[in-house]
């Protein structure tokens, strides 16, 4: 199967739907899957409003699923059962469990599932990692993470405060970024320590939540997911004994995406520095779906995949537990 013949089906029309079947990198859209048809025919396909056809049709090969999170992995399980590839939007699930069925399915079928973790393909996240895979910033120390925004008028009453739709608050919305992002530098962490609050919304999730997480070697992870940033931010610190990266921005009401690189001297002191900054249009959804496309040419499993899903998952659930013991 040629990559760039593929035909894709997107499930879930919404915002990031939209930009999904916007960033195709040579694939093209066959079908679009709303409940809000007028959603789908935003995209100029041929539109309908039942997934399960959606998922089984012959003319499609790879399924994009951007639903909200209670669906997700019910559709991604049908479409690998039906031998197709699937793009999983994040969190991929609201529980951990939920994707055993979609790996099961795409063992058996041999269909490859990506989880669509955005932000590792940010150029800035690119270049940090081009540099962080040379060993220039020596040891790991710790990783530095904060991310968030201020919701809008009405937030509380929005799908993402139900908790049996979206599976929790903002540690399964901005916060699982947070953490695929370091466990893509840190690797598995072994101890994990949290708290959640709601300290604005009326909600029953929580709008905060703040993560010290270890890893085997003794590194840590402090992350920081608030929905009561009244001034979007991002902000991502790598820190070695040599040197240090730090990610800040994510264009848009985030600030310009910035990469800062501090090598640190022999002598100490003010450290060498090197900046780069993207203030050109995201290109970071083509990238994602182009590593995708190479992956299925390749045969290889994709990463992030499902694995990487249910990993970030589990953490923010013992985080709950936690919360609920207290």
């Amino acid at each position: 199967m040629n990559p760039s013949n593929l035909r894709v089906a997107v499930v879930g029309c919404g915002l990031i739907g939209q930009k999904r079947a916007k960033a195709l990198s040579g694939a093209t859209l066959t079908v679009a899957c709303d409940i809000a048809p007028d959603r789908a025919r935003a995209l100029g396909v041929e539109v309908i409003t039942d997934w399960r056809a959606a998922v089984t049709r012959s003319d499609v090969d790879l399924v994009i699923v951007a639903t909200i999170h209670n669906q997700l992995a019910i559709i991604a399980a049908e479409a690998a059962a039906a031998g197709k590839h699937v793009l999983i939007e994040k969190p991929g699930a609201c529980r951990a469990a939920e994707l055993d069925p979609v790996l099961a399915a795409s063992r058996r079928t041999g269909s490859l599932v990506h989880i669509g973790f955005n932000h590792r393909y940010h150029r800035a996240f690119r270049k940090a990692r081009e540099i962080f895979d040379t060993g220039v910033l020596g040891p790991m120390m710790f990783i530095r993470g904060r991310y968030g925004h201020g919701g809008r008028l009405g937030y509380d009453r929005e799908w993402r405060a139900n908790p049996e739709l979206s599976g929790g608050g903002e540690l399964v919305d901005q916060g699982m970024h947070l953490i695929d992002l370091a466990r893509w530098f840190l690797g598995d962490f072994i101890q994990i320590q949290g708290q959640i609050g709601t300290y604005f919304w009326d909600m029953p999730v929580e709008d905060n939540g703040f993560l010290l997480l270890r890893n085997a070697a003794g590194q840590v992870a402090s992350l920081h997911a608030s929905w009561t940033e009244w001034k979007n931010l991002f902000s991502f610190e790598i820190s070695g004994r040599l040197g240090k990266l730090e990610i800040s921005g994510l264009g848009g009401s985030y600030g310009t995406e910035r990469l800062a690189f501090y090598r640190m001297s022999p002598q100490m002191g003010p450290p060498e520095t090197t900046i780069w900054e993207y203030p050109m249009a995201d290109d970071s959804w083509e990238t994602e779906f182009a590593a995708f496309l190479e992956d299925i040419r390749r045969g290889r499993s994709p990463s992030p995949g499902i694995e990487d899903a249910q990993a970030a998952l589990r953490i923010i659930e013992l985080v709950y537990r936690q919360s609920q013991a207290q």
